[in-house]
């Protein structure tokens, strides 16, 4: 049912198949980043995406993400990315740098390319709360990447 009398309104499309989704994962804090993984895949084989049509690089850390996004984004093979890794505060500036500028580039990726990006760099202060967070934003990550791959793809189909 529309909101509006006169508009139209876009469905929410959670159905993968066909779709063809790249993840990029940091190495660093590897077993939260592992634990998204996990997370992710298993969400994305529920939405219906093929196992063979989900794609992983690894980095060894938040700020070597983008660059892989945009080179697979650049490969006209994908239709969806998701980032995925884990900043954790320490004792230095560090963790706001590299939090600020991954989340940066991570956007400046799917705004430059047209490729939706689910943005899974978790940013958290300590390990605890990374570890309790990872299950729920690694499956998230897998929604939003099929939701914005059928959304711009129904959006690119409808007629003006």
């Amino acid at each position: 049912m529309a909101r509006y009398e006169n508009s139209y309104e876009y469905e929410t499309v959670l159905v993968g198949a066909g779709l063809t989704v790249g993840i990029v994962m940091s190495r660093f804090n590897q077993d939260v980043c592992e634990g998204l993984l996990a997370a992710c895949t298993t969400e994305l084989k529920h939405l219906g995406v093929a196992e063979c049509a989900i794609e992983i690089a690894t980095v060894p850390g938040a700020l070597e993400i983008p660059l892989v996004l945009q080179t697979m984004a650049q490969s006209d093979r994908y239709d969806a990315l998701i980032a995925l890794g884990a900043v954790i505060r320490g004792d230095t500036y560090h963790f706001e740098v590299v939090s600020n500028d991954s989340c940066r580039a991570v956007m400046e990726v799917q705004l430059d390319t047209g490729i939706p990006v689910a943005n899974g760099i978790l940013t958290c202060e300590d390990d605890d709360q990374a570890l309790a967070r990872m299950q729920v934003k690694g499956s998230d990550c897998a929604r939003t990447a099929v939701e914005m791959a059928n959304l711009l793809r129904v959006i690119g189909e409808r007629p003006s």
